[in-house]
């Protein structure tokens, strides 16, 4: 009998190269340059290779059937699962025609766009400089000379098209999309900022429907989208348009057009993204990603839009401002602004740090943060608040310099917003230096802080009660006052010394002989306003949050503490702690010597021999070690010790966010000064009845010259009652919407 071969019981029956096996039930064949999808034996799908469309189509069909799983497919065809799904988006939100487009930018096309050529023509026929031009797009100098390269420009003028206007209210109609005639007159007594002709720029009629500025900003030739608003009930948060008046009131749209210009064509300009960003922080949505948990029309309805801007948005014009390099600028517009509004609470000045801790894998140096009682890598952030407890501005410090060597710059800067106005500065140990004490003197200021260090103590005969009565109420402290001289002399200050039940004693220094005992110890203790503040924004503001993650290069010649000499300090600490053990036994030998047996100091010696060798080599290796430890620097540069680059985590950014979070916390303020009146628990829960009335819904109703904003009613009466006197007080300044004619006017329902 025969045998038979393996080979012909089970013949060879792997696919050929042209059959790809999806799973048990679908199959992918191609020939003569067609490919075709067969599931069960049925053809499903049949295209040409390369048809991307067709086989993109095939892809969605079988995952969408059911007939295979994403990663299957994505297999049989040599793509990847996140292709499938994108495949499969697109096909949800377009269809079969929006299968047909090809990843990335489409080749062929011009990058820029159409619109934004015609304008950079239109801005250099206007006899426009290239450093004018690139601040006004948001791009670089070199890009918009290149681009005029390219083009070959000439001198040309653009005539620019003229549409018809339609804001809400009956605005001029006369006036052109894109005159830069003087916009429509407001109504009588109304404050707004500078007029802007750019934001007066519309072509919609709809709120619900802004695809007309959009086009209009696609192709250059709008800044910033008019703000058209609808009538409504119950409009969610709609409340946060109670903070505009203080907001308009404090200059920070004027002070932002002044130093930002504009954001160059764009629907979401420059005056839609600051109030875009400051109703954020009052909404407690403390960094754009919390934008992913809220309706952006919901939101929209509030700033005047169709939808608010989304997170990448917001980020883009964050980056955009950040990049200008003029963020210090206004912030030190604001603070002008800000000083001709209170100039009466400047008298007193507060100055202290905040640590901002870093978690990230950079490098930075480190600082000692006291609420941890930890040294770690951060960046130190000094803040001016005046003495009701308001920020004024605040600056980043390079490397975490101590505060006083941040003083001088600080100051400098605060006698450039106050002129030669008499102003006293209030700080904590951290810059006690009599010797700085005499440049802050000899600069006009005045100082109050705590003395550091050791100093006599008083007795508790000349201690008395002293009072003061501050804000209507009575503060009494055990306080003894008296002079002292530092700097051998050189320096006379006044010590007010306050004594505790305890006994324990706190000096306080200052230079003011005018005010009473009782008055200086009152400002010192207030700087704990300054403490609440930071934790108040830290807890509400996220103020500690990064703004982004990149770093920048930090100067490598920066110097810091040389790892080598601590290290040649630690051995001294270390032999002179042994020194000083060996001396201490030698003195229990001494004092538990039997004189009896050795009754001199001779035979003592004698005994104790090998122990005072030892002593005696312990003080020369002491010695020595000093002498090497003495030839190594203290302070070398940054980089001699670090392999790594020398960065600093990008300030530009975080210096901006910082700013808009603090003109945020003025505004409440603001709106807690002017309820004050009205809520007899406004010292307990004034910040929470605001909070709570910027989130509450509110109904608007649009009229010709009014945006109408009738608050829903509160918990309870009284505190109704105490926003509805609010309203009245806002309504007196005659606040119009920042952009557009309306003013605004604010009320609160009646209950049902």
């Amino acid at each position: 009998m025969a045998t038979t071969s393996t080979d012909d019981l089970f013949p060879d029956a792997r696919n050929t190269e042209d059959t790809r096996v999806i799973n048990e039930r679908c199959v992918l064949r191609m020939q003569d340059g067609y490919c075709v999808v067969i599931v069960s034996g049925i053809v499903l799908a049949n295209f040409k290779l390369g048809d991307a469309m067709a086989e993109a189509h095939a892809m969605v069909s079988l995952v969408d059937q059911g007939w295979a799983d994403q990663n299957d497919v994505a297999r049989a065809f040599g793509s990847c699962a996140r292709t499938v799904r994108r495949h499969q988006r697109r096909f949800e939100e377009g269809g079969l025609a929006a299968l047909g487009r090809g990843s990335g930018y489409p080749e062929g096309r011009a990058r820029l766009q159409p619109g934004r050529t015609g304008l950079v023509q239109r801005l250099k026929s206007q006899g426009k400089s290239n450093r004018e031009i690139a601040r006004s797009l948001g791009v670089s100098e070199k890009a918009v000379r290149n681009l005029l390269r390219r083009l070959g420009w000439k001198e040309v003028s653009v005539a620019e098209p003229e549409l018809p206007l339609a804001p809400p209210g009956g605005a001029d109609p006369n006036l052109s999309a894109f005159s830069d005639s003087t916009p429509p007159s407001l109504p009588d007594g109304a404050q707004a900022t500078a007029p802007d002709p750019a934001v007066f720029r519309t072509i919609d009629r709809d709120p619900a429907d802004r695809s007309g500025d959009r086009l209009l900003a696609c192709l250059g030739l709008l800044e910033d989208a008019y703000p058209l608003f609808a009538s409504g009930q119950a409009v969610p948060r709609a409340g946060v348009l109670l903070a505009l008046p203080p907001l308009v009131q404090g200059g920070v749209f004027e002070c932002a057009r002044k130093v930002f210009s504009t954001l160059g064509p764009a629907f979401y300009g420059l005056r839609t993204s600051l109030v875009t960003l400051l109703f954020l922080a009052l909404w407690r949505i403390k960094r754009p990603e919390g934008l992913k948990e809220h309706s952006p029309q919901a939101l929209g309805r509030v700033l005047g839009l169709d939808r608010a801007p989304e997170v990448k948005t917001l980020r883009r014009k964050l980056a955009r401002l950040a990049a200008t390099g003029r963020v210090a600028q206004f912030g030190h517009a604001l603070a002008e602004q800000r000083v001709a509004l209170r100039g009466q609470a400047l008298g007193f000045l507060y100055i202290d740090g905040h640590v901002r801790v870093y978690h990230g894998h950079h490098r930075l140096p480190k600082t000692h943060v006291a609420r941890m009682r930890l040294s770690m890598p951060a960046t130190s952030d000094y803040w001016v608040n005046d003495m009701s407890g308001d920020p004024l501005f605040v600056v980043t410090a390079e490397a975490n310099a101590g505060l006083v060597k941040m003083l001088p710059g600080v100051l400098a800067q605060i006698r450039s917003m106050v002129g030669k106005r008499t102003t006293t500065i209030v700080f904590d140990r951290g810059g006690y230096s009599p010797k700085l004490f005499v440049k802050i003197l000899a600069a006009g200021f005045h100082i109050i802080t705590y003395r550091k260090g050791y100093k006599r103590r008083i007795p508790k005969n000349q201690f008395g009660n002293c009072r003061t009565r501050q804000g209507g109420k009575v503060f009494t402290y055990s306080l003894a006052d008296q002079e002292v001289r530092l700097l051998k002399g050189k320096l006379r200050l006044r010590q007010v010394t306050r004594r505790m039940d305890n006994g324990h004693q706190t000096a306080i220094l200052t230079s003011r002989r005018d005010l009473s005992a009782a008055q200086v110890a009152y400002r010192m203790f207030e700087r704990w306003r300054q403490e609440n503040f930071f934790k108040y924004l830290k807890e509400e503001f996220a103020l500690d949050a990064l703004a982004e993650h990149a770093v920048v290069a930090d100067d490598p010649n920066r110097e810091v503490p040389n790892p080598a000499w601590a290290a040649a300090d630690a051995k001294v600490r270390q032999a002179q702690a042994e020194v000083d053990r060996l001396q201490a036994q030698y003195g229990l030998e001494a004092l538990t010597n039997p004189e009896h047996l050795r009754a001199s100091i001779r035979g003592f010696k004698i005994a104790q021999g090998k122990l005072g060798k030892r002593i005696v080599g312990a003080v020369e290796r002491v010695l020595n070690l000093e002498l090497r430890r003495n030839k190594i620097p203290r302070r070398v540069p940054v980089q001699a010790v670090n392999n790594d680059p020398v960065v600093k985590l990008a300030p530009e950014r975080k210096h901006l966010t910082n700013l808009l979070k603090m003109v945020a916390y003025q505004a409440e303020s603001e709106l807690f000064r002017a309820v004050a009146p009205s809520y007899a628990r406004v010292e307990d829960e004034g910040r929470t009845l605001i909070q709570t009335a910027l989130k509450s819904a509110a109904d608007l109703e649009v009229t010709e010259e009014e945006l109408r904003v009738n608050l829903l009613p509160l918990s309870s009466a009284h505190r109704s009652r105490a926003i509805a006197n609010l309203c009245e007080e806002l309504n007196k300044t005659k606040t119009i919407f920042p952009g557009s004619k309306l003013r605004l006017r604010f009320a609160v329902k009646a209950p049902n």
